[in-house]
């Protein structure tokens, strides 16, 4: 049994990353164990019990008596590198139950969205199938009987012989476009860091609602980071080196090392913070009017959790407004498609 386990772990480690909702159900038990009084080896030994849980569980333990950090024993068992990058304050405040508080509060936030982006494209991938398969029935069956039907009317002929340009036209860029979307969005999974992290902005810069969104999500992992940072104790050119060190963070990592360039080179933290284009520019106020750190961290606080609230309504009325879309553009083809069919029977009535 045990070394039957210890190979499951082991083809584990291979395998993808650990699925979301597990990893929110393991950091809510845990962080609810730690809260009990639980120590921490303890609190992983019970979450043994739940059998969804016991693999991640085993990694993560064994890392953690190994001598392995928090945040490299989630990287092992295959955990989402958010929540790496909150576990990574654990090496420097101690404070576990506080990182998996803040992580399990994005987490959710993450969880939830993704839930009902799922439930909200479920009828308009459907509709999609059915609408695409309603194509290639009119084109194989009903077009070739109208043309049949209205060869001995001119005008009606041509009109048919449009009709199947169009639903032609209409399949093709149909299927092109999805193909183009599929093939685009995995390349970009697969390939995504292998590119230049100034490439990767540059890109984002020109997404009209991705680069809000990066932008939101961006000076939201600052402030929060700075603030954790800012509650042991360091400096604030100590917190800028530690966080240009993390690895999870590409683009707070790239932002921070030309901070520390910056800062060297005699400018200030406030206004330089106006250059970046993903940082919010309320952040700089912020830097700006607080040289007190117990205020500045208080105050990056509070505006992290604005954010949040921020983000959560706008990815919201996103979500909630794709299928409106969606459906607005397929009845638009519909109403086409149909136009197509019943204008050459208008025009053979009319010529009758």
């Amino acid at each position: 049994m045990v070394s039957f386990l210890k190979q499951y772990i082991t083809n584990y480690r291979n395998k993808q990353d650990l699925k979301e909702e597990h990893q929110l159900l393991f950091m809510q038990r845990l962080h609810r164990l730690l809260m009990s009084g639980y120590p921490l080896i303890k609190a992983l030994q019970i979450l043994e019990w739940h059998k969804e849980l016991i693999v991640p569980t085993r990694i993560v333990r064994e890392e953690l008596i190994k001598g392995k950090y928090m945040d490299e024993a989630f990287q092992y068992a295959k955990f989402h590198h958010t929540i790496i990058a909150y576990l990574y304050f654990v090496r420097f405040n101690n404070d576990l139950s506080s990182s998996l508080d803040k992580a399990i509060r994005m987490f959710e936030q993450r969880v939830e969205n993704r839930k009902k982006f799922t439930r909200i494209m479920r009828y308009p991938i459907a509709l999609s199938f059915v609408f695409i398969i309603l194509l290639f029935f009119l084109k194989r069956n009903i077009l070739p009987s109208f043309v049949e039907l209205f060869q001995y009317s001119e005008d009606s002929s041509s009109t048919v012989l449009y009709s199947i340009i169009f639903i032609d036209i209409a399949t093709t860029g149909f299927l092109i476009a999805l193909m183009i979307a599929l093939i685009g969005l995995l390349g970009w999974r697969l390939h995504r860091h292998k590119l230049p992290i100034e490439y990767q902005l540059k890109l984002y810069q020109k997404i009209p609602i991705y680069r809000s969104y990066v932008r939101m999500q961006t000076s939201y992992y600052f402030a929060t980071h700075i603030s954790m940072f800012l509650q042991t104790g360091m400096s604030m050119n100590k917190i800028l080196n530690q966080m240009s060190k993390q690895k999870k963070l590409p683009i707070i990592a790239y932002y921070t090392q030309l901070m520390q360039l910056q800062l060297q080179n005699g400018f200030q933290l406030g206004p330089l913070l106006m250059n970046f284009p993903f940082i919010e520019q309320q952040i700089a106020y912020i830097f700006d009017h607080n040289q007190n750190n117990d205020t500045l961290e208080q105050d990056l606080r509070t505006y992290a959790d604005y954010i949040t609230e921020n983000m959560e309504g706008k990815t919201t009325k996103i979500i909630m407004l794709i299928q409106p879309i969606f459906f607005i553009i397929l009845a638009i083809f519909i109403i086409f498609v149909y136009m197509t069919l019943m204008w050459p029977m208008f025009q053979l009535i009319q010529s009758v």
